[in-house]
C-alpha cells in the first residue's frame, strides 16, 4: 500500500469542514490554526524495533516521529509515548531502555516526554504523538513544488538495506554503529535551513523510500521530478548488501507498486531501482526548494553539519510523473 493507497481509503471518512484545519489527510502532519499568527502542529508514528538495542530503538523511533514535525517547518513542544509490548514475554528492563532512549533523544530536540499509553502486545512497538507550533504563513506542505525546482535530499539512503541485513544475521556490529547515528539524527538542523531560505516544499523520507514519497509530493504539487542516481547518497555497504539479498518486504512492495509508473533509464540497473525504492526508519527530509538557492541551503545545510545532497529537479507535469537517469 502506498501513499496514495492510504488517502484513496481515508478520503470516504467524514470530510473535514473546518477553517482552522490548514493541513490534514495527505500531509506529514495535521496543522490547526489557533490565531492569525499561530498554529498548532501534531503527528503520531509508532515503529517496530529496527535495532537489537532497546536504548537506540527507542532514540530511533523518537527521531522518527519528531520528523513529522520538522518537515511540516514546525518546532516541536511536547510528547507523549505509544507504547506496546508484551509484558509477560520480555522482562521490564528492555521496555525501560527504550523509553530512555525516546526520552533522550526528545531532550535533544528540546521536547519533554509529559505521559503516554501503553498497550499489552506480542509485538513490541514505540512512537511518540509529538505536538509542535508554526506560524501559519510558514507551514510547510508537500503541494508547494513548483517547476525548475531544485530536489535536495538529507540523509543517504540504505537504512532499509543495512536494517534488514541485521535482521537476517549478514550484517556486523561495524554495519550497526554506521546505521544508528543517521536514523537517530534529528531533521531539526535540516528544517531550520529549509526556512531560512524559503523552500518551496518538503517531506520526510521514511516507509514509501525515496521514490514513494518523491512521487506523493509531486501528485500533490501536479508536477514532476527527474532524479540523477549518481547524486544520491547512499550508506556505505547498501549495494553489497543488496546485491547479496537484503531487500525487506517494505522495499519489495514500494518497487511493486513504482516498478511500471516510473520512467527508468535503461542504463539504471535493477539494484538501483531497488535501492531508491529502499524503506527508509527516520531518514532525511527531500526538500524542493528555488533552483536560485539551492547553493544557500546546501551551504546552510553544511554549516550546521547536516548531510545533503542536490539530486535533481522538478518538472512541468505530469502530476507525479517521475524520470530516474543515471
Amino acid at each position: 500500500m502506498g501513499p496514495q493507497d492510504l488517502v484513496e481509503v481515508l478520503k470516504h471518512l467524514p470530510t473535514l469542514d473546518n477553517p482552522r484545519v490548514l493541513t490534514g489527510v495527505g500531509e506529514d502532519a495535521c496543522t490547526f490554526r489557533l490565531r492569525d499568527d499561530l498554529a498548532v502542529v501534531q503527528t503520531v508514528d509508532v515503529i517496530t524495533p529496527v535495532l537489537d538495542d532497546p536504548r537506540a530503538f527507542g532514540e530511533v523511533a523518537a527521531a522518527n516521529a519528531l520528523s513529522d514535525i520538522y518537515a511540516m517547518g514546525a518546532v516541536p513542544l511536547f510528547a507523549l509515548n505509544v507504547v506496546a509490548f508484551p509484558v509477560r514475554m520480555l522482562p521490564l528492563h528492555i521496555l525501560q531502555e527504550i523509553l530512555r532512549g525516546g526520552a533522550a533523544k526528545a531532550a535533544e530536540a528540546g521536547v519533554p516526554v509529559t505521559g503516554g499509553h501503553t498497550l499489552d502486545d506480542p509485538t513490541p512497538k514505540y512512537g511518540m504523538v509529538v505536538t509542535g507550533v508554526v506560524d501559519p504563513a510558514r507551514v510547510v506542505r508537500k503541494s508547494g513544488a513548483r517547476a525548475r525546482d531544485r530536489l535536495v535530499l538529507t540523509k543517504p539512503l540504505g537504512v532499509g538495506v543495512l536494517t534488514t541485513a541485521l535482521t537476517h544475521g549478514r550484517g556486523s556490529a561495524e554495519i550497526e554503529a554506521r546505521v544508528r547515528p543517521v536514523m537517530t539524527e534529528l531533521n531539526r538542523a535540516a528544517a531550520e535551513a529549509m526556512q531560512a531560505v524559503g523552500a518551496h516544499a518538503c517531506t520526510d523520507v521514511t516507509g514509501f523510500g525515496l521514490l514513494g514519497h518523491l512521487r506523493d509530493m509531486m501528485q500533490q504539487s501536479a508536477v514532476g521530478a527527474r532524479v540523477s542516481l549518481a547524486r544520491v547518497p547512499v550508506l556505505p555497504d547498501a549495494w553489497d548488501l543488496l546485491r547479496a539479498g537484503a531487500v525487506s518486504q517494505g522495499t519489495q512492495s514500494n518497487y511493486r507498486l513504482l516498478r511500471d509508473e516510473v520512467h527508468w533509464h535503461p542504463a539504471v540497473s535493477a539494484e538501483a531501482r531497488t535501492l531508491l525504492c529502499d524503506a527508509q526508519t527516520s531518514g532525511g527530509l527531500l526538500i524542493a526548494v528555488p533552483a536560485d538557492r539551492v547553493e544557500t541551503l546546501l551551504a546552510t545545510l553544511a554549516a550546521g553539519r547536516v548531510a545533503a545532497a542536490d539530486i535533481g529537479e522538478v518538472l512541468t507535469g505530469p502530476a507525479g510523473g517521475l524520470d530516474v537517469v543515471p
